[in-house]
């Protein structure tokens, strides 16, 4: 069973520590590449500058450094701006199991809303970079400005689907569907983000996939393979390239 892992009080502190410290930089909404995923349609000229106000700073969050862990207070949500970051749960017997994928354009931090604190950890899986939004200002914002609480909600409505999705794939689909159906995912994700669909760099493990769609290792590897061997892939190390996307979508 999944289950938040209750950290200590002084790995909070040191958590703390470790953003504070962070380097950061000033964020404009309205120079972001992401901006068309992130931004509320139809909000108003005059509402840009609050929004801005709101986030005003970024964070990098370097390779294999945690963005936050579970059992973090919660107080703030984040965007990422460029790079990549997987989700982590943990197991009652410590185990691991990486829950998500956020790209470009994607929130972190939604799972603390409820709780007060964080239930999953964001581990960096590239050198990357998120956009700050302190909860409380947001709420504020969000009872000004009608879009951006439109926004929030469809938001959280995504992940939600977005998380069922994932369930119909590990209780339902074989290993080859699996593999296909999260190729499709992150193959469509790049599209929206104007990046290519057909080739790109996965930056999680072959392990971390595996964990992601309740495989192992070893079966991640071998449906991989056998994928290039069928002609409907090419792969080079982490960087994937889809040959026959109606064969991948027909498995």
């Amino acid at each position: 069973m999944l289950t938040p892992t209750v950290v200590s009080h002084s790995t909070v502190r040191r958590a703390t520590r470790n953003a504070a410290t962070s380097p950061r930089t000033t964020a404009r909404c309205s120079t972001c590449a992401m901006r068309h995923l992130c931004m509320p349609q139809g909000l108003a000229l005059d509402d840009l500058p609050k929004l801005e106000a709101l986030i005003c700073n970024a964070r990098s969050v370097r390779r294999g450094e945690a963005l936050y862990r579970a059992g973090d207070p919660f107080d703030t949500l984040y965007a990422v701006r460029s790079g990549s970051l997987k989700t982590v749960m943990a197991h009652r017997d410590g185990r691991e199991q990486v829950t998500g994928l956020r790209l470009a354009g994607d929130p972190l931090g939604i799972d603390g809303i409820s709780t007060d604190f964080h239930t999953c950890s964001a581990v960096a899986l590239e050198d990357s970079s998120v956009c700050i939004i302190p909860y409380s200002a947001l709420k504020h914002l969000c009872r000004e400005t009608g879009a951006m609480q439109d926004r929030l909600h469809r938001l959280m409505s995504e992940q939600l689907i977005r998380e069922s999705s994932q369930m119909m794939v590990l209780g339902s689909l074989s290993a080859d569907e699996r593999v296909a159906a999260f190729l499709l995912d992150v193959s469509e994700r790049n599209g929206q983000r104007g990046y290519s669909h057909a080739e790109f760099n996965l930056r999680m493990t072959r392990e971390d996939m595996g964990s992601y769609l309740g495989m192992t290792l070893e079966t991640v590897s071998r449906t991989l393979s056998r994928f290039q061997k069928r002609g409907l892939i090419d792969t080079q190390g982490k960087l994937i390239r889809i040959i026959d996307i109606d064969g991948l979508r027909h498995l």
